[in-house]
């Protein structure tokens, strides 16, 4: 069952198996404003915090399947952690290149904790022990299965921007189509982390285990990620914790954010058994997008 649904998705025909290729964009930063959801200046921090925590998240990503591929004998899934490595990695740069220009040019240093979630991606899905021995290989898979476990909370995510109206909120056109195209990427490829930990042996308890650790410790992330914006924000008050938590929470009440019954749904879907995440979204509503992003289109 899908948590988001848009009248015009069911409009487009499934397109079925696609092969998963990275597409160039092309953006234009100029004059990009901080608080680019200019009547949600706190939830555009909290995606800005994402905005910070996706490329070394991603680049982590790709070590980790770059060292699994060796390992991998069935081709078709070779052929998806090959598209899957090329669409992160340009989604990793892309969201690199905003940084000057959505956090320098407005006067916020990010560095402090950019270092932060580079320390605590290198740690968790970072390469540690090599995969010539017995506990290297193992480490892998305990890698992988994380790796199953955020794509799934980044393909819900993506669902939720494809399906969502942030225009309401004056939202910033490239920036919008910046998510809406990562999003929409996210949803096609969103079955390929799975099968590649569903290949390595990752089971019902330690998927389950792993995303219990792996969901809230993300969220947890991303507030502490608005808290250091808004408190470098010169345009903001300095909110301690609880008032910015009511004010995220004010944002997901306005559809501003994706809401904390639609996160709890989605997190807990990974439980059932059989799982697939082939219900998060639709593949037909993020190709339909990606052939008509701005972005994608100014670099075709």
């Amino acid at each position: 069952m899908r948590l988001f649904r848009n009248p015009a998705s069911g409009q487009v025909t499934d397109p079925g198996q696609v092969a998963l290729t990275a597409r160039n964009v092309r953006f234009d930063w100029t004059g990009l404003p901080l608080h680019w959801m200019k009547r949600e200046p706190i939830a555009s921090h909290v995606l800005n915090a994402l905005n910070l925590l996706l490329p070394e998240g991603e680049r982590s990503f790709l070590a980790t399947f770059g060292e699994a591929l060796p390992f991998v004998r069935d081709e078709k899934l070779r052929e998806d952690m090959l598209g899957f490595i090329g669409q992160e990695s340009m989604h990793a740069e892309t969201h690199a290149d905003s940084h000057e220009m959505l956090f320098h040019a407005n006067g916020v240093d990010p560095r402090p904790y950019v270092q932060q979630t580079e320390y605590l991606f290198r740690k968790t899905v970072g390469p540690r022990r090599s995969t010539a021995t017995r506990a290297g290989r193992q480490q892998l898979v305990d890698r992988l299965a994380v790796i199953s476990s955020l794509e799934h909370f980044f393909a819900f995510l993506g669902d939720w921007v494809l399906n969502s109206e942030l225009e309401r909120f004056d939202a910033d056109p490239r920036m919008l189509d910046l998510y809406r195209w990562h999003g929409a990427e996210e949803v096609e490829h969103r079955h390929v982390a799975h099968d590649v930990a569903e290949y390595f042996g990752v089971g019902y308890l330690r998927r389950g285990a792993l995303m219990v650790l792996v969901f809230p410790t993300f969220l947890v992330l991303l507030v502490r990620g608005t808290k250091y914006l808004v408190h470098r924000d010169p345009a903001l008050p300095d909110l301690g914790y609880p008032r910015l938590l009511l004010a995220i929470l004010g944002s997901m009440w306005r559809g501003a954010l994706p809401g904390v019954p639609a996160l709890l749904v989605s997190a807990l879907s990974t439980f059932k058994p059989g799982y697939s995440p082939e219900s998060v979204g639709s593949t037909a509503q993020a190709i339909a997008y990606l052939a008509q992003s701005p972005a994608a289109r100014a670099a075709s």
